[in-house]
């Protein structure tokens, strides 16, 4: 199936962000500097690594600034339209006079969340519900949305207190033009024609579990700081990657048993020089198949972790999962519940992150997660897995791929002019 190609995304930006005041007295929310950039430089980063190339920006209070900086895209490779209009306007209000500037379908975005998203997977699941509106939901206590088992958005109460409310909207949606027949005024919020929308069961809501992060006061402010920082981190399996894997079928049940990988210790070695450290993300089976015992498992990560800094090599931390593959949990690969613990226990961007793993499902994780990956083995045998899921690097020696691995772009957070 052919999936329909967006190339705009709209942005609504003409909050006045109280919450965040005095810092918004004299700057608007969007422009509120993220280590040395406007938050809102990150959200067009996002779109753009994405495809979209065209940029629809909704702005109110102190909007001349957001013009002012940014101009007409050109020098981030982007082609930005603007929408001002007065302060007093809603987010309803300020949708509805861009109207002439929009395309036939468009990506809706708020200018206050970061939330990692794969477009198009959500546009696979847009055009699969057959809605009008399809949004990325979070579960949460405080919520505003019950959706269906279905995904059909069944109840969205801005007040937050109907019954059976499970998950909240990020402000990452798609949409068309024919929203516009739902308004019954202009001068509403857009949560109003939210709600109209799914009173008429024309709203999909697509569940991603990767933590969401947001500018709206000053304690969140400070988190998506740490969270939007670059760092050094990769992600790596440890049988087959780290040591030699025991025969099918078994586990490494000792230390003694323990046969680490000369070339993959080489290349480690070679990218702690440049700073990397490392999380390790293990199925262990073996553990929930009663062949061995949790207690053991930490105790041979131990030793691994510690024989690894004696090497220069960092290890920040190890996470385990120790459940039979018939449990049917969400963190053994290549369910990505690891990776997304991983990233909210270090504060890390898993899209800007690599894994390193020695089977297809470490592929799929990866993609899962929203990872890139690096797979150590044969290109053959990645035969069962889809082009999406495909990894960036293949390799049968992890320090022969070092050089090609180290100028990649995505260990840069800034947009590629």
């Amino acid at each position: 199936m052919k999936l329909m190609k967006l190339t705009q995304t709209a942005i609504l930006c003409g909050g006045l962000g109280t919450r965040l005041r005095p810092l918004t007295d004299r700057i608007p929310k969007p422009m509120v500097p993220v280590n040395g950039r406007p938050f809102l430089e990150y959200l067009l980063e996002q779109v753009k690594d994405q495809g979209i190339s065209k940029i629809l920006l909704m702005t109110g209070y102190l909007g001349e600034q957001i013009q002012d900086y940014f101009g007409d895209g050109s020098k981030w490779n982007l082609e930005i339209q603007y929408s001002h209009g007065p302060v007093e306007w809603d987010t309803g209000r300020r949708l509805y006079e861009a109207k002439s500037l929009l395309q036939d379908s468009f990506v809706l975005m708020y200018s206050d969340n970061f939330v990692q998203v794969n477009l198009k997977k959500l546009i696979t699941f847009h055009e699969q519900s057959g809605k009008l509106l399809s949004f990325i939901v979070q579960s949460k206590k405080n919520a505003n949305i019950r959706l269906s088992p279905d995904g059909i958005v069944e109840n969205y109460d801005k007040t937050r207190t109907a019954e059976n409310l499970n998950f909240v909207e990020l402000g990452f949606m798609i949409t068309d033009k024919r929203i516009f027949d739902y308004y019954q005024e202009i001068d509403v919020s857009f949560s109003d024609i939210l709600f109209n929308l799914v009173s008429v069961r024309q709203v999909s809501g697509m569940i991603v579990n990767d933590a969401y992060h947001s500018v709206s006061d000053p304690e969140r402010l400070e988190l998506i700081r740490e969270y939007l920082k670059p760092k050094k981190f990769i992600l790596i399996d440890r049988d087959g990657v780290i040591n030699e894997k025991a025969p099918k079928g078994e586990y490494i049940t000792s230390w003694n048993d323990f046969r680490f990988i000369s070339e993959t210790i080489d290349g480690l070695k070679q990218l702690s020089q440049e700073g990397f450290k490392f999380i390790i993300i293990s199925n262990q089976a073996g553990v929930g198949r009663g062949v061995v015992s949790a207690e053991v498992v930490q105790r041979i990560n131990a030793l691994m972790v510690e024989s690894l800094r004696k090497e220069g090599i960092q290890v920040l931390q190890v996470y385990v999962c120790p459940h039979h593959w018939e449990d049917k949990c969400d963190c053994r690969k290549p369910e990505p519940g690891m990776f997304f613990q991983a990233s909210k226990d270090w504060l890390f961007r898993l899209d800007r992150t690599f894994f390193i793993g020695d089977d297809p499902r470490d592929c799929q994780a990866a993609y899962n997660a929203g990872c890139l990956s690096i797979f150590l083995g044969d290109k053959a045998e990645l035969n069962s897995i889809s082009t999406a899921e495909q990894p960036q690097f293949i390799s049968n020696q992890l320090d022969q791929i070092i050089p090609s691995l180290l100028p990649h772009d995505y260990f840069k957070n800034t947009i590629s002019n």
